[in-house]
Parts: C-alpha cells; structure tokens; sequence
C-alpha cells in the first residue's frame, strides 16, 4: 500500500490564488502517494469533494481574524481524517497558525511533519505577538521545513533560525495551461488592435491588496516615454483606491478578473509584465513565472530576502531597480521597449528560465526525492 500524504492548505481549488495554485500542482503530480486535503471552505458550508480523484474536506469557518479563519470544529474533522488516514507526511501550507497547535497535538508522532513556507507573517503588531510563540513552536517540532526560494531563508525571516532543516522547494507552474491553443491567435491580435497595434502593452495581474505595489506601477506611468498602455488585471479590496489613483488616465484600464483562456491570451499579448510588489510578503510570484514563461518580460523592484529576485535574474531575465523607485521603474521598462533585440533576448531567457527550473513536474520530482530522504 502506497505513503499518504495529507496537505493542510489554507484554501483549495477552485479557489484561487498562489498557496492554493501550488498545493494543487504538488497533489496532481505526487500521483505515486495518496493524497488528502484539508482547508478552509469559503462558501460558508462545510463539505467533502472530490477534485480530480482527491479527497477534499472543506472546513467552514465561524468568524475570522485578521483574514485568519477560525473553526472550532478543525481539531474534530481533523482527528477523524487522521483515523481514516494515518498519513505519513503532512504538509501545512503556511502562514496559516490557528491551525499550528491543532495540527501538532493531533498528528501522530509516525507522521513526518512538514511546513511549506510560502511566506512570513509581516504584520508585527498585537496580533502576532500572540501568533509568535504558536509559529515557534510550529517552527521547532517540525520534521522540516520547505522554502521556497533559497532568498527566503534569510536572517529576517523566522525560518532562518531553522536553517539546518530548511530545504528549497521551489513552485512549479502547469506549463500546459499556458501553451497557445489554436483559436489564442486570434484572441491575441484582437487584443493588441483594441489597444493600437503599435502600442506597447504592460500587464499585470493579481490581487488588489497593498504589498503588490500596484499604485507604483501607476505612478511610474508619467515617467515611461514609450506609447505604452498598462492593463490591470485583477481585484481585491485596494481596486476603488487604484481605480480613483488612475481616475483620467487614458493610458491605463482595469480589466477585471480574467478567466483562464483570457488570462493566458493577454500573458502571451502583452511586452511587460509590471510585477511591483514592494514586501516580501511578496515571497515567489508564481503569477510572475506564468508571465515570464509566456514571454512577458518582467519589471521588478529589488526586494531583500524574497524569492521574487531570485525567478526574475536581474539583466538577464528582465529588469529589476531599487525598491520604490518608480523613475527607474519606468526607465527600465523604456530600457526594454527601445530596444528590439533586448526584449526578445530577456522573452527567451526568461521563458528558458521557468522551463528549467519552476515547473509543476520538475517541482515535485523534488518533492518526491525530498520526501524520500525525510522518511529513510
């Protein structure tokens, strides 16, 4: 009988986002496990799917605090997966820490206990002054712990301390969603005629919240000299706050949020991919490696001790300038769209790049190896 491996993720496909991209591609491509999910519902009910042969139980919250659910029937339903299961490994996708004591106490001590770290807590007032010692404790019981970038495991992270049992696991997009289909070419010059097919297009794409640095890109706009127009794909609660920023700007449109088929039209339309996040909060980017596989060339502010540096090579996978300089943001994105023979030259690499090193497959032939060194 095969290993199981059980995933805590915060949420789980359908929904969207970067945690729950990667915690779908690692249980799609762990196929020689058995795989179990556990997260967070977001309809409000509880229930159990199946999502392409996996077992998904959808834990609904009763409230929630500082966009951290709280259940209080977790440690129940969490208990009978474990009877039912009796994983070998468990990964909790973090930072989700009101799942920390309960997932800890519950997990018998045969199971090896893992946290992939998608990112750190950076919010640092009363609220993770209660949170700290459940991370602690969460840091120091595990068997492991999964970066996912080498830039992540650094002194200003709490993972740091942890070193010694800190592997990279980098993320892995499905490249095949973002191959060209037959009817994308059409799609694709419909696209760039409707912004003037000698305009250059810089996208960006992601939720609307304030470390994604969307109000940068805007401002960078009155310095590109270049006839550019920037299309914000996306939504979320600072959309109205951006929207009023660019309120008469011609140059830049809100798209809304993309589905699928459009997503990967504009990916594939568009020059530059203007990814401004300004924290590290911003740990990857698995948005910006869909983008750079694509060949949309990326335009990044350095920012210290995030993976984002480490997918976008500075000068060879596309631009990358000092954290909110939006003057050199918008020279470096003029950079590119001068010169005709740079910007195929960062298309390749950049594309060469994802293809080498963060696909879905290539990361879980780590995860595999990985997982097979932990529990020999």
């Amino acid at each position: 009988m095969g290993k199981t491996i059980l995933h805590i993720s915060k949420y789980y496909y359908p929904d969207e986002g970067g945690i729950e991209t990667v915690a779908k591609s690692l249980v799609d491509n762990l196929y020689d496990y058995t795989n179990v999910v556990v997260c967070y519902a977001t309809n409000g009910k509880s229930s159990i799917d199946d999502v392409n042969g996996t077992i998904v139980y959808r834990i609904a919250p009763i409230f929630r605090i500082s966009s951290q659910d709280i259940c209080l029937e977790y440690w129940k339903v969490l208990k009978k997966i474990i009877k039912d299961y009796n994983p070998d490994i468990t990964i909790i996708h973090c930072p989700n820490p009101y799942v920390y004591p309960i997932a800890l106490r519950t997990l018998p001590k045969s199971c090896k206990k893992v946290l992939l770290w998608h990112s750190d807590i950076l919010t640092k007032g009363w609220l993770y002054k209660i949170i700290k010692p459940i991370e602690n404790e969460a840091l120091k019981t595990s068997d492991l712990i999964l970066a996912t970038s080498p830039n992540y495991i650094d002194p200003s992270s709490p993972i740091y301390k942890y070193r010694d049992k800190t592997k990279v696991l980098q993320n892995g997009i499905i490249t095949a969603d973002f191959d060209l289909k037959v009817e994308d070419k059409a799609r694709i010059a419909k696209i760039k005629e409707e912004y003037g097919n000698q305009r250059k297009l810089i996208l960006f794409v992601g939720r609307h919240i304030p470390y994604k640095g969307i109000d940068r890109l805007i401002k960078s706009e009155q310095y590109i000299r270049s006839d550019v127009r920037i299309l914000i794909a996306g939504r979320g609660p600072e959309t109205q706050r951006l929207m009023n920023l660019a309120k008469g700007n011609e140059r830049i449109k809100f798209l809304g949020k993309l589905d699928h088929d459009n997503l990967r039209c504009y990916y594939h339309a568009a020059d530059i991919f203007g990814f401004a996040s300004i924290t590290k909060q911003e740990a990857f980017g698995v948005a910006l490696a869909e983008a750079m596989y694509c060949g949309c060339v990326p335009v990044t502010f350095h920012l210290e001790g995030s993976g984002v540096n480490w997918v976008n090579l500075k000068g060879i996978t596309g631009e990358e300038v000092a954290l909110d300089d939006v003057k050199s943001y918008a020279a470096a994105i003029d950079k590119i769209l001068s010169d005709p023979i740079l910007l195929r030259n960062y298309q390749e690499a950049a594309r060469s790049r994802i293809l080498d090193k963060f696909t879905d497959v290539k990361a879980a032939n780590i995860a595999r190896t990985i997982f097979k060194d932990l529990e020999s």
